[in-house]
């Protein structure tokens, strides 16, 4: 895969080491006492009073829950590569928002407007609860924003993925695919289906993690196009997906699989749909429900 360390974009919110991602000894001098209090109004509330004093306290600035958190300072006044799965992060980041800039409105008339991504350790706090290295990747729809733990890509491989740089690019794609679904009104679409019929909210949820799977695959065929990703690159892609679907890490944990469980689609699932969208290049192409069934036909059509 060809790309250049250059540092973190500016719609990276770097909270590693922080009060934003750490314990509960941060926060500014809250301390744990504080914490608990704010913990404790913000679930009485329904607002993440938590979220905002970590974001505020970080920076010094207001606590607006969209504001740029730069506590990496390590990070972006070194030498560009010196942190390097940040920085390829932070580039696949931009290069797929720069494509969806440009394909969004081509192929929807819909404008699109860009995520923000936050890197932490361990945990922190997104606009959707509580962000735990241990739930992966994830795209926040409240705040459309992308939570990663970089530890995760031990993870994928100890899954029996591939850890090369495009599999990780490939995770990061497929998040903003979320972001994609979310400007569209799919995912409100799928919330509110969700709600009325509860018994096809697991065949919902496969056929939206399906689309985002075929969505990176748009954006990975344009990469190809430019020649910065190769054969090779796409194989550790497909080597990934395979070994995020529900039937490996069913197998992995238990031995057997029950594909009314399925959240994220079977391996062979996720592989192609990726593959479509790697192909075929078109948000079109990425229909999942149509083939799914579960909900009418009109909802992911554009």
């Amino acid at each position: 895969m060809d790309w250049t360390p250059g540092g973190l974009s500016e719609d990276v919110e770097d909270r590693r080491g922080s009060s934003g991602g750490g314990g509960f000894g941060g926060g500014g001098g809250l301390g744990i006492i504080g914490f608990l209090v704010l913990l404790v109004i913000s679930l009485v509330t329904g607002r993440n009073y938590i979220g905002a004093y970590l974001s505020g306290s970080s920076t010094g600035a207001s606590h607006s829950p969209s504001a740029v958190v730069d506590s990496g300072d390590r990070t972006r006044s070194g030498a560009p590569g010196e942190d390097r799965p940040a920085e390829l992060v932070s580039w696949t980041l931009d290069d797929v928002q720069h494509t969806w800039t440009t394909l969004l409105p081509a192929q929807t008339g819909r404008d699109y407007r860009r995520a923000k991504l936050v890197l932490y350790d361990g945990y922190t706090y997104s606009g959707c609860g509580t962000a735990q290295s241990q739930t992966g990747p994830f795209y926040c729809p409240a705040d459309e924003k992308v939570y990663i733990d970089l530890s995760f890509w031990n993870e994928l491989r100890r899954l029996g993925g591939s850890n090369a740089e495009f599999a990780q690019a490939y995770v990061v794609a497929h998040e903003l695919g979320h972001h994609v679904q979310n400007i569209l009104g799919i995912e409100q679409q799928v919330r509110h289906l969700s709600g009325q019929d509860p018994s096809q909210r697991n065949p919902l949820s496969v056929d939206m993690e399906l689309q985002a799977d075929c969505l990176a695959g748009v954006w990975a065929h344009g990469t190809e196009q430019r020649n910065i990703v190769h054969d090779a690159d796409i194989a550790a892609g497909l080597q990934a997906a395979a070994a995020v679907g529900d039937d490996h890490l069913q197998r992995m944990e238990r031995g057997s699989i029950s594909p009314e469980s399925f959240t994220h689609g079977s391996s062979a699932q996720r592989v192609g749909w990726f593959k479509q969208g790697l192909e075929q290049g078109t948000i079109a192409a990425c229909n999942t429900f149509k083939v799914g069934g579960a909900i009418p036909s009109s909802v992911g059509s554009y």
